[in-house]
Order: C-alpha cells, then sequence, then structure tokens
C-alpha cells in the first residue's frame, strides 16, 4: 500500500504529540486509528481506488486522516481549503471530482456527495497505469486562470521516506498550498508535532508558538514583516523558535535584517518551491544572506537568460486545462529571473512582476528594499501605473510606525531613492495604505496595477 512506512512509523511512536488543533492533542497511536476509521468512512461511501475526490477541509486531526486513507486508497485528492469559496465547481469540473466529501469546523465529517463524473483525463490514466495516487493543486491564478498541477503522490511523498530532524512545526501555510503540504508531509513522516492555527494573524500564530514550544514557523516575507509591523512577537514567549523558513516571495533585503535583530538565535532559511515542482532543498549563504543554494539529489538547475530553469523527479505530470510547460528534455521555466555568483542564486522577482519603464526594467522588492530603509517606514510594497510616455511609472505604497504628514514621507523617501537608486527606478507616486491592505489570502504581496 502507498502509505504503509509512513503507518509504520506512527505505530513506531504511538505515544508521540502528532497533532495540536484547538488545544486538543492526537498522539501518533490515535492518529493511526483515525486513519483506520477514514478508510472505512471511504469504503461506506463507495469511495473506489483511482476516482477523483475532493476534500473540503483544514489541517485538523480528521482531515488529515481522511488525506492520509485516500492516498491508501489510491485516490487522485484535490484539496480545498475551507475558507476558498471562488471556483469551487469549475475545480470540481475540471479534476473530474466524482465525490466531493468535506470536514466540518468542529472537526466532524460533513456530507458527501457524488458527482457521477469517472476521470477520464489523459494524466490520470498514468496514475492508472502506475497505480499510483495522485494530488491535484490549483495555481492561485495570481497571474491568470488558476491551472491544475497532477502530481503522481509515488514521486511527491518519495523523498520524506528518509528520516530527518524531528520538529514542532506551525502550519502556516494553506491546506491546499503545496508548501503546507509540504510541511505537513515532513512533520508526519518524522513523528514530529504539526501545531495547527485557528487563524493567521500575527497574535495567533505567536501565542501558538508560545503555549506549544513550536521550533519551526514556515510563512511568507509579507506575513513576516506583518509579524514586525504588529509587534506581537515582543508580547510572547518565543523562544523555542530554531528555524523560520521564508518562501513564496522575493525577500527584501531590509525586512530580513529587522528579522534577525527581532530574532537574535533563530535561523533564517530561504526555501524554494513551486506548485509544478514541489518543494526544494535549499541552503542560505549565511542568517542575512538573500543568496541560496538550491538544489539537492532529486534536482537539476541551470539558468537560461537570468531565468531559473529546473528539472525535477518530483515535479507534476503535467496540467489538468493547459499545455504542458516542460520542454522536451524536462525542464521547466520557473519565470523567476535570478543573478548568478557562481553557485549562488538571489531572486530578483518573478517575470510578470516586473515593471517596464522606457525600456527598462524595475524590480518591485529591489525599490521596497531600499524604501524600508527609510525612517519611519514600516512596509512599502512597489506597483505599477500606466503612462502614455514611458508605458509605466513606479508607484510606492507605504505603512508607518507612526503617523507624520505625507509630504514630509514623500520628500524622505524621493531623496533616499535618488541616492540609491537610477531616477527610472525612483517612486513617481507615493500613497500611504494599511499594511495588510495588499495581502492575499496566502500571504502574498499583491501586485496588482491600480
Amino acid at each position: 500500500m502507498p502509505l504503509t512506512w509512513l503507518l509504520d512509523r506512527f505505530r513506531e511512536h504511538a505515544d508521540d504529540d502528532a497533532i495540536v488543533w484547538h488545544d486538543q492533542i492526537t498522539r501518533y497511536g490515535e492518529l493511526l486509528e483515525r486513519v483506520e476509521r477514514a478508510e472505512e468512512f471511504l469504503r461506506a461511501n463507495d469511495v473506489r481506488p483511482g476516482q477523483a475526490v475532493m476534500l473540503d477541509a483544514d489541517f485538523s486531526p480528521n482531515a488529515i486522516a481522511l488525506l492520509l486513507a485516500a492516498m491508501q486508497n489510491r485516490n487522485i485528492i484535490v484539496p480545498i481549503a475551507r475558507h476558498v469559496t471562488a471556483d469551487r465547481d469549475k475545480y470540481c469540473r475540471l479534476a473530474q471530482v466524482s465525490h466531493r466529501l468535506s470536514v466540518n469546523a468542529d472537526d466532524s465529517y460533513g456530507c458527501v456527495s457524488e458527482t457521477g463524473i469517472e476521470p477520464s483525463h489523459e494524466l490520470y490514466k498514468q496514475l492508472h497505469e502506475s497505480q499510483s495516487p495522485g494530488l491535484i493543486l490549483f495555481s492561485s491564478g495570481s497571474t491568470g486562470e488558476p491551472k491544475g498541477a497532477v502530481h503522481s503522490l509515488d514521486f511527491l511523498l518519495n523523498k520524506f521516506k528518509l528520516s530527518r530532524h524531528t520538529q514542532r512545526m506551525i502550519t502556516f501555510l494553506l491546506f491546499d498550498h503545496i508548501g503546507g503540504f509540504n510541511t505537513m508531509m515532513y512533520g508526519l513522516a518524522n513523528h514530529g508535532c504539526i501545531i495547527t492555527l485557528p487563524s493567521r494573524d500575527a497574535a495567533t500564530v505567536c501565542r501558538a508558538v508560545e503555549k506549544y514550544r513550536a521550533e519551526v514557523l514556515p510563512a511568507s516575507p509579507t506575513f513576516l514583516n506583518l509579524l514586525l509591523v504588529s509587534g506581537e512577537y515582543a508580547k510572547h514567549d518565543l523562544s523555542s523558535l530554531k528555524i523560520i523558513n521564508y518562501a513564496t516571495e522575493v525577500m527584501p533585503a531590509a525586512t530580513l535584517e529587522r528579522l534577525n535583530a527581532a530574532f537574535p538565535g533563530v535561523t533564517f532559511r530561504q526555501s524554494y518551491g513551486m506548485t509544478e515542482l514541489g518543494i526544494m532543498r535549499t541552503q542560505s549563504r549565511d542568517n542575512a544572506s538573500t543568496w541560496i543554494r538550491v538544489g539537492g539529489e532529486d534536482y537539476q538547475t541551470r539558468v537560461v537568460d537570468n531565468i531559473l530553469h529546473i528539472k525535477a523527479k518530483s515535479s507534476m505530470l503535467g496540467y489538468l486545462n493547459a499545455p504542458s510547460p516542460f520542454d522536451a528534455e524536462g525542464w521547466f521555466n520557473t519565470q523567476d529571473e535570478v543573478e548568478v555568483d557562481g553557485e549562488w542564486l538571489r531572486f530578483k522577482g518573478r517575470k510578470s512582476d516586473i515593471i517596464n519603464v522606457g525600456g527598462e526594467k524595475v524590480y518591485p522588492a529591489e525599490v521596497e528594499t531600499v524604501i524600508l530603509e527609510v525612517d519611519n517606514i514600516a512596509d512599502a510594497t512597489v506597483t505599477k501605473e500606466a503612462n502614455p510616455l514611458t508605458g509605466s511609472i513606479v508607484v510606492a505604497e507605504v505603512t508607518l510606525h507612526q503617523d507624520e504628514p505625507l509630504p514630509n514621507v514623500i520628500k524622505r523617501i524621493r531623496q533616499h531613492c535618488f541616492s540609491k537608486l537610477p531616477s527610472y527606478k525612483v517612486p513617481v507616486k507615493i500613497r500611504l495604505s494599511d499594511a495588510s491592505a495588499r495581502v492575499s489570502e496566502r500571504f502574498k504581496k499583491q501586485r496588482g496595477e491600480k
């Protein structure tokens, strides 16, 4: 069976903490029993191997057990985080879902609805032939129509069979996100403890770290800056934290510097992954550096015209609703522009985020880093506006630590930017905004043109 190796580890560590959910602790012995009950639930509802199932849930003991049971049953699983309301029916049709399953907010099983659809997609035939369970993850759609990535779980889970460090981890990233899936599977595979969150605001995260002595916090740079702005980190005992993993977007150097000052003794580790490829092992040059090595035994990397390309054993089989993005040799164009220093890479930004000002490239993260060096600036988001002469102009939205007249802020920002940047990168317009105003549900900056 696909998860025999994992369930054997549950038995070996039956008395260890597995999941913290709503202040209740589930140990591995109990989680194993929940998986067995979930398998009975699937049989009772005639969920057959090879069928696609949508699982509407968030991280909770029964949701995790049902997800694992569906893997054991060799189903093709479409996880949908409970708060996602848009496009559910579309995802269901695209994924050829035969059963819609749900786990309620109180962790009880919800209703089961059958669609009568049987999977016939060409990529599903590959899963059926290999007798592998599948995982469908939909992209956020931040740069266009959401695409459904089809993964073979045999490939995706293979790296977790090698035992690594046992850790107590916060599940900050979402249930239907490749990073959230990776956090969950790493924790379970290494008999660690998964600490779930009732909400993902700074105060709730800090309370969970303090109360349950979390050692690892995976998060986005945007959330980590919101954490700094909130000041909540100073109100709680976060001394248990050993590692803060950050990923999903570029980390401004100024924010990383502030984080190191706020969390002395914590290792900051930049991760890298994509829905299409899985999560790669990385190594940061040092704690204050945004330069990293990307790869590992199952990954190859190359840089073509400053764009990172990756070949991965754990890459998806393809998209449900789009042509294959892989070239004839299996390389995937990440669309991430990078600087190269020997074996080290530094991410400059996603190609779609680059602002074109009169033919010159502007990387929002570079400008944000400079703005964050200015006194009284708590947060900055750089975006663009259309301009008939230059195509686009640079616009900055900033959040202040303390109120002050906007003209003073604008003068100080522009003076500092002109001292550090070419004139075409200096913001033409500067506005005040709330730090959370341009944050997506996945805690990434939204840079859509206004």
